[in-house]
């Protein structure tokens, strides 16, 4: 007589989803499959009951002598009407075999849109995302906080050297760094050295023109003359530390009144400076920042500001969301 029919029972090919002839490596997959499965996205369908189902199933099919006595019980082949239940889930088991630690769900965005994509492509992938990225941030760098400059000439002698010109004191010119956003948070102010867009009469009556580094001596409203290769603010004589005897100038030039928004620029090497008293003001759209430290050659490097330049500016910068939410 056949035994009374039970209850449906899982054997562990039906636990891991495999054919009673699957190959270790599908046994394998299938598994992680599953466990990848709970992880990602069955966690409030799954309870440790499960997950210990799986792992008895799955120690079970990846231990050779232990596979084949449950092959040789069910005649060859595992059964699923008369298999006896697998082991209870044992609360002290770890879940997942310790060599292979179990995937955790990760906040990239990038790992997450090349989830299904072979491992080759992943990787290249992020390679790309990170390279494009990093250039990015240079760029925005070098757009809107510090960018570099070379000095080309000697109109600035000797507070930045130039190299091979004529009037040019050392053998490798000062590369400087400009802070391109002080002048969003406040205004310029007499005595920084500025980096500026010159305006187009500089390349008719200079020969060059574009970005040029000099002083600001005039501000907006100020009455600018210089008598004898000494400037005048309004009236009063400007004293100039930084000009060097044999780079003051003998030039009278009368006085002028400086526009509301234009500014007074002039070179520190007074006698080979083209600059403001050959082609007029600067307008406050065309200055691009102050020139706050020499970074090259080494023995040059030095801040010029009296004050730290880029931790102001850093400062301002952290203020400008509070600015944006006036609007």
């Amino acid at each position: 007589m056949d035994p009374p029919e039970g209850p449906h029972v899982r054997t562990p090919y039906d636990v891991l989803g495999v054919s009673p002839d699957a190959s270790p490596e599908e046994i394998r997959d299938a598994y992680w499959r599953l466990v990848r499965f709970h992880r990602m996205e069955g966690e409030t369908a799954w309870t440790a009951t499960h997950l210990g189902e799986i792992q008895d199933a799955y120690e079970v099919l990846s231990d050779p002598s232990r596979r084949a006595e449950l092959d040789a019980v069910n005649g060859g082949f595992a059964s699923t009407a008369s298999q006896p239940p697998p082991p209870p889930y044992r609360p002290g088991a770890p879940p997942f075999p310790p060599a292979e630690p179990a995937p955790r769900r990760t906040r990239n965005p990038v790992d997450r849109l090349t989830q299904g994509l072979p491992r080759q492509w992943r990787v290249a992938i992020d390679w790309i995302v990170t390279i494009a990225g990093a250039i990015a941030i240079v760029l925005a760098i070098k757009a809107w906080v510090v960018n570099p400059y070379r000095i080309p000439s000697s109109s600035m002698e000797p507070t930045l050297h130039c190299a091979g010109g004529q009037g040019c004191e050392a053998r490798l010119s000062d590369r400087v760094l400009a802070n391109r956003f002080i002048y969003h948070f406040r205004n310029p102010r007499r005595g920084e050295i500025v980096v500026f867009k010159t305006p187009p009469a500089a390349q008719a009556r200079c020969g060059a023109g574009g970005t040029f580094v000099k002083r600001l001596v005039g501000l907006p409203g100020e009455t600018w003359a210089e008598r004898s290769g000494y400037v005048y603010i309004d009236g009063k004589k400007l004293n100039e530390p930084y000009i060097k005897a044999d780079r003051r100038d003998t030039e009278t030039h009368e006085q002028l009144t400086i526009p509301k928004g234009q500014y007074f620029m002039m070179g520190d090497n007074r006698s080979s400076s083209c600059d403001s008293r050959v082609w007029g003001t600067v307008p406050r759209k065309n200055l691009i920042g102050e020139v706050f430290a020499t970074y090259w050659p080494p023995n040059r490097i030095s801040i010029y500001s009296t004050y730290v330049s880029l931790g102001l500016g850093l400062v301002g910068l952290l203020r400008l969301p509070r600015r944006l939410r006036r609007y």
